[in-house]
């Protein structure tokens, strides 16, 4: 896996033992191409794998990174990357070892962005973007982004959050929703 931007571009990023499904290099390349410009942004990555999108954001300007993880197989990986990245970007990426549902729950921060990437097998993505409404876990206009299978379907509109884009990548889709300061 690589990084696809920023000023790590090129760099080449551990990919851990265990199962992984790594975002695809060209998705994750039009994801950040279509939301601009990180600088002074803050970004949360979920069901993070490698760490790879998380390390994408701060590479692309992000001053506030957090991923999640749960599986711990996968920790070392994570740690080995993401302490890499913090020594030649001078940033701090906040690492949670925990399932994304239970973080998401004790969660007190806000994000500009939140990126989930479930297993595709994954069933509650629904519940998970009705936590994030719930919750408060979006500044205001801030974006979530959700990878999911084809097969699999989610509604326009999940309380404050409205589908703005959807983008097609193979029998991957990532919609975009938006934080609205109206509720239905």
């Amino acid at each position: 896996m690589r990084i696809t931007g920023g000023k790590l571009k090129g760099r080449n990023i551990k990919c851990p033992d265990g199962i992984i499904r790594p975002a695809m290099d060209r998705m994750r390349e039009s994801v950040f191409a279509i939301i601009g410009n990180l600088e002074g942004k803050s970004w949360l990555d979920l069901f993070s794998g490698s760490g790879t999108v998380a390390i994408e954001a701060a590479s692309r300007g992000a001053k506030s990174v957090q991923l999640c993880e749960k599986d711990r197989i996968k920790i070392k990986t994570i740690l080995d990357n993401v302490s890499i990245t913090e020594k030649e970007l001078d940033v701090k990426i906040g690492c949670h070892f925990m399932a994304v549902e239970l973080f998401l729950k004790r969660c007190k921060d806000t994000f500009d962005f939140i990126f989930f990437d479930p297993p595709f097998p994954y069933k509650y993505r629904l519940d998970l973007l009705k936590t994030v409404d719930k919750n408060n876990l979006l500044t205001p206009n801030g974006t979530v982004l959700i990878h999911y299978p084809e097969e699999d379907a989610l509604p326009d509109r999940i309380g404050s959050l409205v589908l703005k884009d959807k983008r097609i990548y193979g029998r991957s889709i990532v919609n975009f929703y938006q934080k609205t300061s109206e509720n239905s």
